[in-house]
């Protein structure tokens, strides 16, 4: 067996280069030189076969080139989509994605940010099963977090992409209301302990605003626990003519109850998701949900967190993600 090769030390790309170890590692990692001494620093270093030892670069800037992301709960098809596209992203610049999974419990996404603050990682890109807790404020001290979807308590995130919760919300209910719907179910995603979420809160303003009879229900994101929620809602005394939910994950339920139940889509039931993932255009009918331009919205939270790990300063700081309605099929209006 022939001996492992000699890993190619930091002076030896110097030497080679004609520059300082430090100036090799500011060229590797874009910083303090210039453009011409990063490329040529990169030339040699490919050449020689050089490899930052991982360690010791954290050793010596204080960074683990690790960002979390932390969601509410990966059994939602749209959250997956998420920190796959954020994990690319920050693959593509040379930062590495931790994911972790808060299964829809508050306590265990508190429990879950808390490792990965003392893993230190550099950042953390944060979906909040519950927005309000006080606990992200205080974490928010030690570690730069990004948000998306909800604002945090306090002024501590270095950045926030925001949904227009009130936009998207008003757009379901007046498109159910215009097709001749009154009552309404609303499923929610699990772990909200209160009904102070702001899409939650417009929902109560929207449907006073528009008399709808509506029913706020929470159910999980998995797809048979999903339909058991979404089968209790539609065999309720006073049925629902449609259900709008806060994830189309969540809709795949409403559809699968009612295909158990024999209510026809939309003939009987109208559906709304709210996330547009890919697959709910390939049911049958194509599900009605609303698109948040998922690149953009994984773009502008990397960037957001990379500036902030970078000691960058952003002009801004807060984003907000307007909704496209997709009207498809799953909505029609109520038969009389």
């Amino acid at each position: 067996m022939s001996p492992p090769a000699k890993r190619v030390t930091i002076r030896e790309v110097a030497d080679a280069a004609g520059v300082s170890p430090a100036a090799v590692s500011y060229a590797l990692r874009g910083i303090q030189v210039s453009e011409e001494t990063q490329e040529r620093v990169r030339k040699v270093a490919s050449d020689l076969g050089y490899e930052a030892n991982p360690i010791a670069r954290a050793l010596a800037s204080g960074r683990t080139g690790m960002v979390g992301i932390l969601g509410p709960s990966l059994e939602d098809l749209w959250q997956q989509r998420l920190v796959a596209e954020a994990g690319r992203a920050l693959l593509a610049h040379d930062r590495y994605a931790l994911i972790l999974d808060a299964g829809g419990d508050p306590a265990r996404q508190r429990s879950l940010a808390t490792q990965l603050r003392d893993q230190q990682v550099d950042g953390l890109i944060l979906s909040p099963v519950d927005p309000s807790d006080a606990f992200w404020n205080e974490l928010t001290e030690s570690l730069a977090i990004v948000s998306i979807g909800d604002a945090l308590p306090g002024r501590g995130a270095a950045g926030e992409v925001l949904f227009d919760n009130r936009t998207g919300v008003r757009s379901a209910l007046e498109h159910l209301y215009a097709l001749g719907h009154r009552r309404v179910a609303v499923l929610r995603p699990p772990g909200s302990p209160t009904n102070d979420r702001p899409a939650e809160v417009y929902v109560g303003a929207e449907a006073d605003r528009l008399g709808l009879d509506v029913d706020v229900v929470s159910a999980p994101y998995e797809l048979n626990a999903a339909t058991q929620v979404a089968c209790a809602v539609l065999t309720a005394e006073h049925r629902p003519t449609a259900v709008f939910c806060f994830s189309d994950s969540i809709a795949y339920g409403v559809y699968a109850a009612a295909r158990e139940l024999e209510l026809a889509i939309p003939s009987e039931l109208s559906v709304i998701g709210y996330d547009d993932h890919p697959v709910s255009i390939l049911l049958a009918p194509p599900l009605t949900s609303f698109s948040w331009d998922t690149e953009h919205l994984v773009e502008v939270a990397v960037g957001l967190v990379l500036a902030a790990i970078d000691g960058r300063a952003r002009r801004r700081r807060r984003v907000v993600i307007e909704p496209g309605l997709r009207e498809r099929a799953s909505t029609a209006r109520r038969r009389a």
